[in-house]
């Protein structure tokens, strides 16, 4: 078959991926100004915005800094040099951070302050009671926790750690050229400058000196209230510029200001030199503390020489300075979601129902031997999965247990599982990926944890991360060994899975348990077997299989037949992926792509890509599933797995993409689709000029495709309940210490 893409690889039909993911930030930055969300919900989805924009920086941004460091000059498929893409970032994280602001100075707090919960945002707004409250809990509390640092001549700049939250200070000896408060009264007089000229008139030489905000102490604190005057709160470094003078007894403050700093967190491992990989990690998750600062935060109104300071320090430039004009680090807002009082302001909180399957008094065994078994989380619960791992650890008829992490919950039941099963004297392989980027430190843990517990313990294929989602269980029974799996599209984190939309499916088919033992000794042995019955695994032929089922529909197209391309993921980026999308589009095949994030592919070019939708749900889930139909001339295929269409997933990663071959579980799996089509409320469409839009809503009957799957789910688990045989879903026991 003809696989001639060069006419679809210019440039111009291609949108640079980190522009794109900026894109993506915004469309959650819309639901925070959205203001027919619930007011508190709003509030989470500007926090989100704030922590993605910071691993965006510590990751995507840091590697482009790396690469013009480098002298690396090659474009992306989009046309652009590292140096370009650096500049296009600035400016639009820099709009970004604005309009941030915007909705939390202008729209968030006084929405919070009408419902009863005052935020203040300065300490000179505190009442006389308030003030002697703060400063009481700062003698208390506060103060035998911090450590001032200050710079001079025998004592060099201090290590700022990444990510905290930190108030820079100018102090003087006491008597001194001009007191704080005068040179206040500069200040306002004449201005930053004004004041910087009388400093030099007076030749007092000004030190720097810094205090880190204490993480280990609660972000804001509750304030006393008249009766009837709801809830005000301040934050911790609102307390601390308040009583700053009290940690330099010596010296005058002449100014104070919060700033933080990000820095280069993409850790870089030769593991062909890693003579111990875990020891390895551990060695450069510290350089992450220090490495390079890619981005500095500063209060809008800071005094020009406290920042000429930490330019200096931070060698850092103007474009990577942002004047934060309310709190740095807006991921507190976290935590004042979670203030109890407020449950009118919030979406109710879901709890997911049972499967109907499994709604009854048989063992799990028993019922994946009934037939295959579809989990859709996290509208139906996660715990059939644990209770899988669970009961495999306790059944005196299973020989082994295989299964792959890559992020797991901080006290997962499932880790705690494996290693009870290994105790209990089975057969324990798990594949622990040290290389899950901000998992490193807690994969170590449990790695090390489950070692101890006699589980053998695997940590990957050189130069691969493996992300597939997959568990082997091996179980005599009277008709010899039986294999059981679970492969899914999200992680084994019983935490995520609440907040995550992934697919799953238990099943016991013979040709699916032969692939999976030939997984693991893939990664286990590198033994790669002859042939595969069922799965498709990358970075083996991943690629090739898809690119093969794209030019199927575009064969079909051609013929004047029927074709049809649905793809649900969460990135779009891949180069070859999308010129076959653009070829089968310009044959006639219609593509529906539901892409959440990251999308490279451009539509309505004309002749190219006008038979291509994109969507991308943003909702109070988090879509993480990843769902493959093609219609195959009526014999529609549909898959299931762990995989992006993105170059690192089918070429750097070790990923299983499973067909579902089930009638009624196909079906099903076909109707996620279709709703998530057919959402009208959380869908921002792709439009020809790159923006993306809401619909047009008007006279149409409103769908969101995840409150619809919650009133489903909870709807199916009814019926079984209320039938007149009613059966128990019995839910996961907890695992014995």
């Amino acid at each position: 078959m003809d696989h001639d893409y060069t006419p679809y690889l210019k440039p111009e039909y291609y949108v640079n991926r980190e522009l794109s993911w900026l894109q993506f930030n915004e469309r959650v930055l819309s639901e925070a100004r959205d203001k027919t969300l619930p007011l508190f919900e709003r509030l989470k989805s500007l926090n989100f915005t704030s922590s993605n924009l910071d691993e965006f920086h510590m990751i995507r941004v840091a590697s482009l800094k790396d690469m013009v460091h480098a002298g690396y000059t090659k474009t992306d498929i989009a046309g652009m040099t590292p140096k370009e893409q650096l500049a296009a970032i600035s400016v639009k994280t820099h709009e970004m951070v604005q309009v941030q602001y915007n909705t939390y100075n202008r729209s968030l707090l006084p929405a919070l302050e009408r419902v009863g919960l005052k935020v203040i945002s300065s300490h000179e707004d505190l009442t006389p009671e308030q003030a002697k409250y703060v400063d009481d809990y700062f003698e208390e509390n506060i103060y035998p926790v911090l450590t001032p640092m200050a710079m001079d001549s025998s004592r060099p700049f201090p290590l700022i750690r990444n990510k905290t939250l930190n108030i820079g200070a100018l102090i003087q000896k006491k008597g001194e050229g001009l007191s704080a408060k005068a040179e206040k009264r500069v200040a306002k007089k004449e201005g930053k400058e004004g004041a910087d000229k009388n400093s030099k008139k007076t030749k007092v030489e000004l030190e720097f000196a810094t205090v880190q905000v204490p993480s280990v102490l609660p972000r804001f604190i509750t304030l006393p209230t008249a009766e009837g005057q709801g809830i005000a709160v301040i934050l911790l470094e609102e307390i601390i510029e308040r009583n700053i003078g009290k940690l330099f007894l010596s010296y005058d403050v002449v100014c104070a200001h919060p700033y933080r700093v990000m820095r280069n967190a993409d850790l870089s491992i030769d593991e062909e030199d890693a003579a111990d990989l875990l020891k390895e990690i551990q060695k450069q998750l510290k350089k992450r503390q220090w490495g390079e600062v890619i981005r500095l935060e500063v209060e809008d109104k800071v005094d020009k020489r406290l920042l000429k300071i930490l330019k200096t320090e931070f060698n850092i430039g103007e474009e990577d300075i942002f004047y934060i004009p309310g709190p740095l680090d807006l991921t507190f807002l976290m935590k004042l979601y979670g203030l109890e009082g407020f449950e009118q302001y919030k979406i109710p909180k879901y709890t997911p129902a049972a499967v109907p399957e499994l709604m009854n008094d048989d063992d799990i065994f028993t019922n994946i031997r009934k037939g295959d078994i579809l989990l859709h989380h996290p509208y139906q619960s996660f715990d059939p999965v644990v209770q899988f791992v669970q009961s495999a650890a306790k059944d005196p008829d299973v020989l082994a247990i295989k299964q792959t992490l890559y992020r797991v919950s901080g006290n997962s039941p499932i880790i705690a599982a494996l290693a009870q099963a290994a105790e209990n004297g089975k057969q324990v392989s798990v594949l622990v990926e040290l290389k899950a980027r901000f998992d490193e430190e807690n994969n170590i843990v449990w790695a090390k944890m489950l070692e101890k517990a006699g589980c053998h313990v695997i940590y990957g294929l050189l130069g691969l991360k493996t992300h597939s989602k997959i568990t082997l269980v091996v179980r005599r029974e009277e008709t010899g060994i039986r294999r059981y799996v679970h492969l899914g599209t999200g992680n084994y984190n019983d935490s995520t899975a609440k907040l995550y939309t992934d697919c799953g499916l238990l099943t016991c088919d013979a040709r699916i348990g032969e692939d999976a033992t030939a997984v693991f000794n893939m990664l286990s042995g590198y033994s790669e077997p002859e042939r595969w019955n069922k799965l498709v695994v990358a970075p083996l032929w991943m690629r090739d299989r898809f690119l093969h089922l794209i030019a199927m529909e575009e064969e079909n197209a051609k013929k004047g037949l029927k074709a049809h391309i649905v793809a649900k993921m969460n990135s779009l980026c891949d180069r070859d992926i999308i010129a076959a999308l653009y070829r089968a589009s310009a044959a006639g095949v219609k593509i529906d792509l539901i892409v959440r994030g990251i999308c490279c592919l451009k539509v309505g070019i004309p002749g190219i890509s006008e038979n291509i939708t994109v969507r991308s749900i943003v909702g109070n889930f988090l879509e993480h599933a990843r769902i493959f139909y093609f219609y195959s001339d009526g014999s529609e295929e549909v898959y299931m797995g762990s995989a992006d269409w993105m170059p690192r997933n089918l070429d750097k990663r070790v990923e299983i993409v499973f067909p579902v071959e089930d009638e009624k579980i196909k079906k099903e799996v076909m109707h996620i689709l279709e709703i998530q089509m057919a959402d009208n409320m959380k869908a921002h469409v792709l439009q020809a000029d790159g923006t993306y839009e809401k619909i047009d809503r008007r006279g149409k009957t409103l769908l969101n495709a995840q409150e619809y799957f919650c009133e489903e789910a909870t709807a199916k688990a009814r019926v079984v309940l209320e039938s007149s045989d009613p059966r128990i879903f019995r839910p996961a026991e907890p695992v014995e210490d």
